[in-house]
């Protein structure tokens, strides 16, 4: 498959000058009809119940993607098909674990509850019996009584 520069250069070889006419009008009614749209999200839209059911009325009545109805309504996509396959954020119950995880995430946010710690941090390292860390044989060979 020929790209467009491709062909255009095939035109222009070939002296079709007025297909290249046709080409250009073409770019040009394009770039005419181009606009600028504005970034996918500035400021993600707290998710409530409402947009919730935006969500699945779009989905239900257009034949738009998740990818689509994301950009239209200032969400993740990620969160409209949690809306659309699980269900989730219908109900404005607060207790609800996505309303949970997001208001444990805001608050992290804000510093006002401690990160919990990684699990490569959070493995100790073996102690002995004086509460220092075991040592560990220096030697990485297998003996004989060892199996």
């Amino acid at each position: 498959m020929a790209t467009l520069k491709e062909f255009e250069e095939a035109l222009r070889e070939n002296g079709m000058l007025m297909a290249l006419a046709i080409l250009e009008r073409l770019r040009e009614r394009d770039r005419a009809n181009r606009v600028v749209k504005p970034g996918r999200r500035i400021v993600g839209k707290k998710m409530t119940p409402e947009l919730a059911r935006m969500i699945l009325d779009l989905h239900g009545s257009t034949e738009m993607t998740q990818q689509e109805i994301a950009f239209k309504l200032g969400v993740n996509q990620g969160r409209v098909n949690e809306v659309i396959k699980r269900g989730k954020w219908l109900s404005g119950d607060q207790a609800a674990p996505e309303a949970v995880a997001r208001d444990k995430g805001k608050a992290r946010i804000r510093g006002a509850e401690p990160k919990r710690p990684r699990k490569a941090a959070a493995k100790a390292a073996p102690k002995d019996k004086t509460g220092k860390p075991a040592k560990r044989p220096t030697s990485a060979q297998l003996a004989f009584g060892d199996l």
